[in-house]
């Protein structure tokens, strides 16, 4: 049998694969429900985007379908035949103002390519597409069918997801280019829960107006903003030295009887809160020094004593570790407060095998409960862990593509995020953030090496082909 040198057809490819990269990557697909319709049902950027790689695979001569502007998917062999399935997204988190560059407008620096998607997912995504590109191409006999599946949701709600298992089977094997390197053979449960505040009557030498900080349940904070009335001469000074203790920056301004207060945390990807600093929770912890009205000494009482600094849930009655997997983890990401309306915090709960949603929603209202703090669980979500094994022969087949064409030893890891992978029965996460390389997922100045973009299609063009001939 003739050896592909995959390598050489990648690179053959590279021109074609970066020019179609930039194109996907030039639309702003964040989810955009204030212009969701009927047509759009998560907003017109994310279908924008899914369709453009539709089109490109209709260009390729791949078989396409898309299943209203939600979610859709390009197939490739025998229709009848088993199928195997590559899950990626076109959705992206949104972005804030903290970017150099522009993050619709790629461009690659120092051997880097910047643009919001770039590693998490459009970039991995595409390094895929080209992989099955190529396969077609060389004519390569095949034994299964190839269903590569797009969706346009799975940063926040996974309705892409959902919709496509009503109308169409999931394959039973394969994998998402929606991780990291060498792979993910573990995923834990995620979950969203609402801590839902009280307004109290009460009085207090300040009144917290409002209070806002996050972008995403999924994502650590990185700015917080606050508006108070009362506060006194001495709170710029305060929050001056505040920021300066904790490595943050921000500042206050002053609005007639009114401070406002802006602090900047480090956003990153929830699955690892301790990696950031999250603003909302230090902002509510420099609060917390101060005598505030009844409902706002509650609110930032409980956000400074039991989420601020508290990853794991230790203080929520909720901290679990296992062996492989890992812990729990509960960062808050999402906050609302209004002084006259909604008092809502949003934890974004990751856990292992070993607990569960009811276990997790009993203690945390257990917890709470004195400060009259209701606890709702999202529905939906990831309510189970996801593992498999890795005698698997999909995961023994993926680590040895990869040892093949790194010369660096696989090894079986579990994360905290949540990928398409764990749809499949017999399913992973697999690359392409290589090892000893920066995450910038979820961040600001998000980029993925242009050599690790052409190393993934390598290995994903190899991977795929073993798995599907």
């Amino acid at each position: 049998m003739v050896e592909i040198d995959w390598a050489k057809e990648v690179e053959a490819r590279k021109d074609d694969l970066f020019k179609d990269l930039f194109e996907v990557l030039s639309i702003n697909s964040v989810k955009d429900m204030a212009h969701a319709t009927e047509e759009f049902p998560v907003g017109p950027g994310a279908a924008k985007a899914m369709l453009k790689f539709l089109s490109l695979a209709e260009r390729d001569g791949f078989r396409t379908k898309n299943l209203d502007n939600l979610v859709g998917y390009l197939e490739y062999g025998d229709a009848d035949a088993e199928a195997f399935g590559l899950l990626g997204h076109m959705d992206v988190v949104p972005v804030d103002d903290k970017w150099h560059t522009d993050p619709f407008i790629p461009v690659i620096k120092d051997g880097k390519l910047y643009a919001r998607g770039a590693s998490d997912d459009k970039g991995p995504s595409m390094a895929a597409y080209y992989a099955v590109k190529i396969i077609k191409e060389l004519g390569l006999p095949i034994s299964k069918k190839i269903r590569f599946i797009v969706g346009t949701d799975e940063e926040s709600g996974w309705s892409c997801m959902n919709h496509y298992l009503e109308l169409e089977e999931m394959p039973k094997i394969g994998f998402s280019p929606d991780a990291e390197f060498p792979i993910i053979n573990g995923e834990k449960a995620i979950i969203g829960v609402h801590t839902l505040f009280p307004t109290l009557k009460g009085v207090g030498d300040l009144k917290l107006e409002s209070f806002k900080s996050g972008l995403a349940l999924n994502m650590v904070p990185p700015t917080a903003d606050a508006i108070l009335t009362g506060a006194p001469a001495s709170i710029e000074a305060d929050f001056t030295s505040f920021l300066s203790k904790n490595g943050l920056t921000g500042q206050v301004t002053f609005d007639g009887d009114k401070a406002k207060l802006h602090l900047v945390g480090v956003g990153v990807h929830a699955m690892d809160p301790t990696l950031g600093k999250n603003s909302g929770t230090f902002l509510a912890s420099f609060l917390n020094n101060y005598n505030f009205d009844a409902s706002a000494a509650n609110f930032l009482k409980v956000v400074s004593e039991y989420y601020h600094l508290v990853h794991h849930g230790e203080k929520l009655g909720v901290a679990f570790e296992h062996p492989v997997m890992g812990n729990v983890t509960t960062p808050a990401n999402l906050f609302s407060y209004s002084a006259e309306g909604e008092k809502k915090v949003t934890l974004n709960v990751r856990f292992p095998a070993g607990t569960d949603v009811e276990t997790i929603e009993k203690q945390m209202s257990k917890v709470l409960n004195p400060f009259d703090v209701k606890v709702e669980v999202e529905p939906g979500g990831n309510r189970e862990p996801h593992y498999l094994s890795g005698e698997d022969p999909l995961v023994k087949t993926l680590l040895d593509v990869y040892e093949k064409h790194t010369g660096l030893k696989g090894f079986e890891e579990s994360i905290g995020g949540g990928t398409y992978g764990r749809l499949l029965e017999h399913g992973v996460a697999f690359g392409a953030l290589f090892q000893g390389r920066e995450s910038t997922m979820h961040q600001p100045d998000e980029y993925m090496f242009v050599e690790d973009i052409i190393k993934a299609a390598i290995i994903y063009a190899d991977a795929i082909y073993r798995l599907v001939k």
